[in-house]
């Protein structure tokens, strides 16, 4: 949702050729940490690093998983409410179907969400549980963009859209900030790597090349789902095109069916995030547990201790909702910290400390060695825009 914002930044070429790039490095680390995964017979992201670089640098990495999933969980609550009960500048679905009530109350619609349908889906405690919710989340984000994808073309083809940026704005200093932050902020499109190894551990008849083949599906359909939700939202809502996009279908889209087509969009868009927000808190549920009661049982045989976890985590991660202004300001630190390390350097530190184990080919090796410099740079680089744009605005 905040990707059509980072074309309004990056204008359309570089926006379309970051997001192939990101996807295909994205790809590239999630099979090597598959490899040497399967060669240390690690069960969690954690263990795996462990054995390439020594217990603190695995505790670095579980805190790293720790606050990039309490992040993104935050900024799914934000979304949820934002569409629902509406913002400063948008009416929310509650409000164009009901009118102003209770329902404008953000914290008490997010409040309602949580209890009534997250926490009973984050109780489960197997991730093969949530498959079917995770292939309804997958079928409800991909209605969302061929809705979008549509109306824009629908609306190109009448000549009713304004030319887009093709080419990134940096004649201004804030234009500059915004081109630098923009890109740690699609680093979190493509953080899937802390979830690699136990979905592979759950596989039947799992073999590298399955899962291999299952990251290589994967990662063509988040490039095409990302252009096209990138583009279509650009398209559709030009320079006024919000952080979140969905935002921005309260208004009349200019052609028929439009007040339907919206909230078609919106409310299948939510349902897509209660039915992939359980996928991510199984990962950092797991994380905190590792982190907390090393050496103790599974979660899966103490579901007192699971339950509990859950219910102190959904209560934080609530909390932290109510507190952050929008998406936008949450994808620009994570991206910067936590996203570009658990989706890059750590899968590329990994493979060059292990490469006497996994027999890494010099093709191999190099690119290792690049996504590594390439990540530090992107690192480096978003956090220092990040500070110096909170100092510029206070």
């Amino acid at each position: 949702m905040a990707l059509p914002a980072t074309m309004k930044v990056l204008g359309l070429v570089l926006g379309i050729i970051l997001i192939i790039l990101m996807g295909i490095l994205s790809e590239i680390s999630v099979e090597l940490l598959v490899r040497f995964s399967v060669l240390c017979k690690a069960s969690s992201y954690g263990e795996v690093v462990q054995h390439a670089m020594g217990k603190p640098v695995r505790i670095l990495s579980e805190i790293c998983i720790i606050l990039n999933n309490a992040g993104v969980l935050v900024v799914y609550l934000i979304i949820m409410g934002d569409v629902m009960s509406g913002s400063s500048h948008h009416m929310g679905v509650f409000d164009q179907l009901m009118g102003n009530g209770a329902w404008d109350q953000r914290k008490i619609v997010v409040l309602v969400v949580m209890v009534v349908f997250l926490a009973p889906l984050c109780s489960l405690d197997k991730i093969d549980s949530l498959s079917l919710t995770s292939a309804a989340s997958v079928a409800l984000a991909v209605l969302f963009v061929v809705v979008a994808f549509t109306v824009a073309f629908i609306k190109l083809v009448e000549g009713r859209i304004d030319s887009p940026r093709l080419a990134p704005d940096l004649s201004s200093k804030t234009a500059i900030l915004d081109f630098l932050v923009a890109i740690p902020i699609m680093t979190n499109a493509f953080v899937c790597q802390f979830n690699v190894p136990p979905i592979y551990n759950e596989l039947e008849q799992r073999s590298p090349r399955k899962m291999n083949t299952v990251g290589r599906y994967t990662t063509v359909l988040c490039i095409v789902v990302y252009a096209s939700t990138s583009i279509s939202g650009y398209l559709l809502f030009g320079k006024d095109t919000e952080a979140d996009v969905l935002t921005n279908f309260d208004k009349d889209l200019g052609i028929r069916y439009s007040s339907v087509l919206n909230y078609i969009v919106r409310i299948g868009y939510i349902l897509h995030l209660i039915l992939v927000f359980p996928v991510i808190h199984f990962s950092l549920r797991q994380t905190v547990d590792a982190l907390l009661f090393e050496g103790s049982p599974p979660l899966s045989e103490s579901k007192k201790r699971s339950l509990g976890l859950t219910a102190v985590l959904l209560v934080l991660i609530y909390i932290g909702s109510t507190m952050i202004p929008n998406i936008w300001t949450a994808f620009k630190f994570t991206g910067a910290t936590t996203a570009v390390s658990l989706g890059f350097i750590f899968p590329s530190l990994i493979s060059l400390r292990l490469r006497h184990l996994g027999d890494l080919s010099y093709g191999e090796w190099v690119l290792s060695w690049l996504m590594l410099v390439l990540a530090v740079t992107v690192s480096i680089v978003g956090v220092v825009s990040n500070v110096y744009s909170l100092e510029s605005k206070s």
